[in-house]
């Protein structure tokens, strides 16, 4: 939970998806076993720290979904309502500005793709963090930021604190 006039953002890109089959549209391919694993170990992370969303704005992709769906399955206090986001689907980030001040509760997760969420990423801290891995926000990397703000409409890019930047191991 959040304190009073506080905004947590947590915000990932979709964990690794796979290529096995190329006739199926982007949009439709599916998590592969690394994916589903990294998505499990992101909900652990989040659920250790007490840091579960209150609310999740989801891109449609189906990559995505399983991504939200491996987070999930780790045992959650809060059962967030998840909203589908259709414009969430390679968003630039100036719409995922837009959709995150669409949001209510004080603690969002927004899970969307490269290369826009890199640069959202980018744009939200006043400090980012050191992380090599940062500016290329690889699959299922999770900025978890911190604004003060009374509500979503408050926040402006760059007023915001790092709390965690978290990358999954890289087995298998």
């Amino acid at each position: 939970m959040t304190p009073l006039g506080h905004r947590r953002l947590i915000l990932t890109r979709h964990a690794k998806s796979s290529w096995d089959d190329p006739l199926l549209a982007d949009h439709d391919r599916p998590l592969n076993t690394r994916g589903v694993r990294a998505a499990r170990e992101l909900g652990d992370f989040l659920a250790s720290r007490g840091m579960e969303p209150e609310e999740v704005l989801c891109s449609t992709a189906l990559r995505t979904r399983e991504t939200w769906n491996g987070v999930a399955s780790a045992v959650m206090e809060t059962r967030p309502e998840v909203r589908l986001v259709e414009a969430l689907y390679h968003a630039s980030p100036d719409v995922m500005l837009a959709v995150l001040r669409t949001a209510t509760a004080p603690t969002v997760m927004m899970i969307g793709h490269n290369p826009g969420i890199a640069e959202f990423a980018a744009m939200l801290p006043a400090r980012p963090p050191m992380a090599p891995e940062f500016r290329r926000y690889p699959t299922c990397a999770t900025l978890i930021v911190d604004f003060q703000a009374e509500d979503w409409l408050g926040v402006k890019p760059g007023d915001g604190s790092v709390m965690e930047f978290f990358l999954p191991s890289r087995r298998g």
